[in-house]
């Protein structure tokens, strides 16, 4: 917990969704983020994002945007996000393209969801980034490198089967848990692993 988050009631998270496949993740976030009262939910997604949201999930812009406590327009560089003055405790790419992933590693904050992914990494703020493409060429790696050197999480939404996930909404549910977990809220979205499996669990 930084000096920000202490000061902060509610927590304020920035969730941002891009144009890759998986807007899910990005609503689901949302949809666990609006449920918890100690949380502000801060949320602009770009272009490409709507049609994702639209074509994927068949998501209206007014569905989505009530999910937020407060909406931001993808090129409003003047936003209240776009400031290092504005108290956040972290922001949440989901999805992350590869396009957004190579701004934020160049520090090129062309658009609200790049300077405030800037803002949040020259702050010392969590940044999670969940990168969705595959398969990855050199440059998609190196950038994951350089996002990760300014202090980026790379956090790919990769299944748990383990879990032994019974649909994809606990597909999904399992890579925003562990979301949630880098953010340091509860929640009870996934069982954690205790070292049986399910099939020995209890045996």
């Amino acid at each position: 917990m930084t000096p920000g988050d202490r000061a902060l009631s509610p927590r304020r998270i920035i969730v941002a969704i891009s144009g890759a496949s998986g807007a899910v993740y990005g609503t689901r976030l949302l949809q666990v983020l609006h449920a918890m009262a100690e949380i502000e939910a801060h949320l602009v997604v770009s272009d490409a994002g709507w049609r994702n949201l639209d074509q994927e999930q068949g998501m209206n812009r007014v569905a989505v945007e009530a999910l937020a406590d407060q909406v931001h327009d993808a090129y409003d560089v003047g936003a209240s996000i776009a400031s290092g003055s504005f108290l956040c405790s972290a922001m949440v790419v989901a999805p992350c393209s590869m396009r957004t992933l190579a701004a934020v590693a160049h520090g090129l904050a062309d658009n609200l969801i790049t300077r405030a992914a800037d803002v949040v990494l020259k702050e010392r703020r969590r940044l999670v980034l969940m990168v969705r493409e595959s398969p990855l060429h050199l440059g998609h790696l190196r950038n994951m490198v350089s996002a990760t050197e300014m202090g980026a999480i790379i956090c790919p939404p990769m299944p748990a089967f383990y879990q032994r996930p019974q649909s994809v909404a606990e597909l999904v549910d399992g890579s925003v848990a562990r979301v949630l977990d880098l953010l340091d809220l509860p929640h009870d979205l996934a069982p954690r692993w205790d070292g049986r499996s399910p099939a020995t669990a209890g045996t």
